[in-house]
């Protein structure tokens, strides 16, 4: 079978790929010293604009609620964050962000900016579009989802007035984020 992909998106890919994983790995060994994966500051971004329940949270970081759950059990057993159950439905958990909690996640703020080249040769809003280009252009996992990128800091809280944001595509488990 001949593949008609132009010879450079494939080597695009590739190279694509490797970076992503080059990044992942100096990513995990600058959370490490702190006790964290990228699953934990992720969903740490998630409350960092107050608290929410579990679902709630899921959908901010575009996983599932089973998922996060025990990334969230992690976190309350460190505590980076406090977990509250509802009076008025018993199911559903407050999940705060502690002050600990905030403290680690500005640390791992700082550890992933040195974990980053700071080559000025580097296009960083050229690659960010054109990375944004390309996950856009790729086909949904699900119908009825959207391709996004990441949201905007304030898309959170459209979402709390009722819309649903789509799933993240190939992000939708947290454990897949850890490398």
């Amino acid at each position: 079978m001949t593949s008609n992909l132009d010879p450079d998106a494939r080597n695009s890919y590739r190279l694509l790929t490797l970076a992503a994983r080059m990044v992942q790995r100096r990513q995990d060994d600058a959370l490490a010293p702190l006790g964290l994966t990228r699953a934990a500051v992720i969903a740490l971004e998630g409350l960092a604009d107050g608290p929410l329940n579990q679902e709630q949270l899921a959908e901010v970081v575009h996983v599932q609620s089973q998922t996060l759950g025990r990334v969230l059990l992690r976190l309350e057993g460190t505590g980076h964050i406090t977990r509250t159950r509802q009076t008025v439905d018993r199911r559903q958990f407050r999940v705060e962000l502690t002050e600990a909690g905030a403290a680690a996640l500005a640390a791992a703020g700082q550890a992933e900016i040195r974990a980053y080249p700071q080559d000025p040769a580097i296009g960083w809003k050229v690659l960010h579009e054109e990375l944004a280009k390309l996950v856009g252009s790729l086909p949904s996992p699900r119908p009825g989802t959207a391709v996004v990128p990441f949201p905007e800091h304030d898309d959170r809280r459209a979402r709390h007035a009722g819309d649903h944001a789509p799933k993240l595509h190939g992000v939708d488990n947290l454990d897949n984020w850890r490398g």
